[in-house]
């Protein structure tokens, strides 16, 4: 197997359902990358093992998914120069807004890349990693803009419904 250029990490295996989007990004443009559980909370030596060997790994990025306290991205990001970027997972209690406002407050120095709430920022966060890595690979770059045209593309074949009678509901 190609050595992984991306880590996609999350706290718990019922981050998949958002994080899986990021997976399948990185797949559709057939960016080497991994996929694993490295929870803050139940596992932290685990996770200080994976973001203080990212870089020597090679990695040029990881999607960090959280929900929650969400600490699994501010952590990754204090032990590594690696760039990290921030997936609030949608939450139950408050629909997500709680990671959100845990991932995006990092403290100066310590910076993490925040996306959307959810499955929109999963697919944001691995479509800005292959943003990165096409800067220095002009292959990579042609399959960004083909994906940026036919988005486009898409838009612009996108019809209205006719407007309902007056007095519908």
């Amino acid at each position: 197997m190609t050595q992984a250029l991306i880590g996609v990490v999350m706290g718990s295996s019922s981050d998949w359902d958002t994080m899986q989007h990021a997976v399948q990004i990185l797949q559709q443009f057939g960016i080497p990358h991994d996929a694993r559980v490295v929870s803050a909370h139940r596992m932290p030596d685990d996770m200080f093992a994976y973001a203080q060997s990212a870089a020597k790994r090679g990695l040029k990025a990881i999607i960090a998914g959280a929900g929650g306290a969400a600490h699994l991205p501010g952590m990754i990001a204090a032990k590594t120069v690696v760039p990290v970027l921030g997936v609030p997972v949608q939450t139950k209690a408050l629909s997500g807004v709680d990671s959100l406002h845990s991932i995006v407050q990092m403290p100066k120095g310590v910076p993490v890349a925040t996306f959307a709430i959810g499955a929109a920022g999963a697919a944001n966060a691995a479509l800005f990693a292959v943003a990165m890595l096409a800067n220095n690979d002009p292959a990579l770059r042609a399959k960004l803009e083909v994906f940026r045209d036919e988005q486009t593309a898409m838009a612009r074949a996108m019809t209205l419904p006719p407007v309902s009678p007056t007095g519908a509901a």
